[in-house]
This record gives structure tokens, C-alpha cells and sequence, in this order.
């Protein structure tokens, strides 16, 4: 019939089917949490994890970076089998360190090493907050210290990239000792003339944030990065004040004299290639 011809089409996408979506490889794209636009996961991974649309600095995993920082093939890793025991019999927590071990191929919150960056040798470590939240026990704290040590050592500086939700629970005290003690090891190779450069990456809180990630002869941290030792909601309620919506970010604690410089990633090689060659040519290394 004639009116079958002026039928109006659907203005409606159609919702593809189950079939269609398992024929999309498993990410293959990456939205981003900030701007909502969705990109080819390696585009974004080309551009070392930032978003091209909005400049959020998606989350990096420790072997991600150090590829990013140090000259090929030269990264050797320290304490790579040193792996977390309960001392304090916490329910599941053996379980539970398998899972993240299995889930991202490291066997603690941090990856610690030597390497050369733009020839110029250098102790790093790096922190990976996908291996429990980045949290700090015994395992993260005492292979920080041997990193610290072993710069010392070498007389080569010493970098570290934090993220973490703080001290972990399920070692109690013996979390928070990590602390004081690699704070203590930092002070030794300051008082050696060691050069120390901390990049807080988002998010570095608790008592990360309080000890050692803050206490650098360079401070640094990436954009957007959340900083801080408390949370926002504890704060306003102890103050009874409201605080601002840029609190505790990274642009937020440069602005307040905390942070010397906030470093975009791209920037990030150049920028301590550059501090590098300063104080090696200034003989303090």
C-alpha cells in the first residue's frame, strides 16, 4: 500500500547485540573518567597514558614507567622475590595478596632498581597502586630502604614515584615502622650528599604522603594528583570549615609551597634528565 512508503524511520540507535559486543576485543578501548570520550587503548598507551582530550593522567603500572624513564634494557630490579608474610594472622590477607599478585604480576606494591637515564645512572623505585591500593607494609618499606642503601652505595641519586592509600592495615605496627625507617635511610644518604628526587603520582595519602615522599630535594608531582594524609570529609568536620574544591591536588599544594613543580608526563623524562645533569655537573654526585 501506498502509505507503507511514508513510513518514518526509527530516530533510534539500535542497541547491538550480546554476539556484537563479544566481538569487540577486551579493551580494546579506554574511556576516560574525566572527559567521558572513549579512545583505541593504544593511542592512549602511545601517549604515555594521558588522555589527548583533556590531559588526565590515566594510572601507570610500575613496569609502564620505568619503560617510559629509563634507557632500554638497561633496568636491573632489586628484591624482585621478596614477598609479604601475616605476622598479625589478619583474616584472608594471604588470599588476598595472591589475588593482586596473580591480577598484576608483581609481588608487592613496589618495584625497586638501577637502571640509566639518558646514560646517567640511577636507583629508582616505583610504586603500583593496582597491588593493594599501593598500601605500604613491611615488604614496600624495607625494599625502599635497601633501594636508599644501595644508592648510597653507587653514590647515584635516587628517585622514587609514590601511590598509595597509606600504611596497611593488616600489618599493623609494623606498617607504620616503615615510615620512621625509611625516612632515617633518606636522612643517611641526604647527609652523604645524596641527590633524592619524589614524584607523587595520584594518589599518594596516609602515611606515604607523611613521611618519605615529602621529605625530597626535588618535590614533585603529576597533574591532578590527589596529595594529602587525611581525608577531605575528617578534615571539614574537625575544622568545621569547608575547604576548597582544589584541596589536596597537586595544583592546590604547588600554589601553598609544598610541591616544587607539578610535571606533566611528557614533560616528565626531559625535566629529570635535565636535573640529572645539574648536579652531576655541579659534583654533588
Amino acid at each position: 500500500m501506498l502509505k507503507d512508503l511514508f513510513v518514518k524511520k526509527k530516530k533510534y540507535a539500535t542497541i547491538p547485540s550480546e554476539h556484537a559486543k563479544q566481538e569487540v576485543p577486551e579493551g580494546l578501548m579506554t574511556k576516560c573518567p574525566q572527559c567521558k570520550k572513549i579512545m583505541y587503548t593504544k593511542e592512549i598507551q602511545k601517549a604515555l597514558k594521558v588522555c589527548m582530550h583533556c590531559n588526565y593522567h590515566h594510572q601507570m603500572s610500575a613496569p609502564e614507567r620505568i619503560a617510559s624513564l629509563l634507557d632500554h634494557d638497561t633496568f636491573v630490579e632489586y628484591d624482585k622475590n621478596m614477598i609479604s608474610e601475616n605476622p598479625l594472622n589478619f583474616p584472608d590477607y594471604e588470599d588476598k595478596l595472591k589475588k593482586d599478585q596473580k591480577k598484576t604480576g608483581l609481588n608487592e606494591a613496589i618495584v625497586t632498581g638501577e637502571g640509566t637515564m639518558d646514560g646517567q645512572e640511577v636507583v629508582i623505585a616505583v610504586m603500583d597502586a593496582r597491588f593493594r591500593m599501593g598500601s605500604m607494609g613491611s615488604v614496600v618499606g624495607e625494599k625502599i630502604t635497601r633501594a636508599v642503601e644501595r644508592a648510597m652505595d653507587k653514590k647515584a641519586p635516587f628517585i622514587i614515584f609514590t601511590a598509595s592509600g597509606g600504611a596497611r592495615m593488616q600489618e599493623g605496627i609494623l606498617s607504620l615502622m616503615q615510615m620512621s625507617k625509611a625516612s632515617v635511610a633518606l636522612k643517611a644518604f641526604s647527609n652523604q650528599g645524596g641527590l633524592y628526587i619524589s614524584i607523587m603520582t595520584h594518589p599518594t595519602t596516609g602515611g606515604v604522603s607523611a613521611s618519605f615522599a615529602s621529605v625530597g630535594d626535588y618535590n614533585f608531582a603529576e597533574p591532578g594528583a590527589l596529595i594529602g594524609f587525611a581525608g577531605r570529609r575528617i578534615i571539614e568536620q574537625t575544622i568545621r570549615e569547608d575547604l576548597p574544591d582544589d584541596f589536596q591536588t597537586a595544583e592546590f599544594l604547588l600554589k601553598h609551597g609544598q610541591l616544587d613543580g607539578v610535571l606533566h608526563r611528557s614533560d616528565m623524562k626531559e625535566t629529570l634528565t635535565k636535573i640529572l645533569h645539574i648536579h652531576r655537573r655541579g659534583g654533588e654526585q
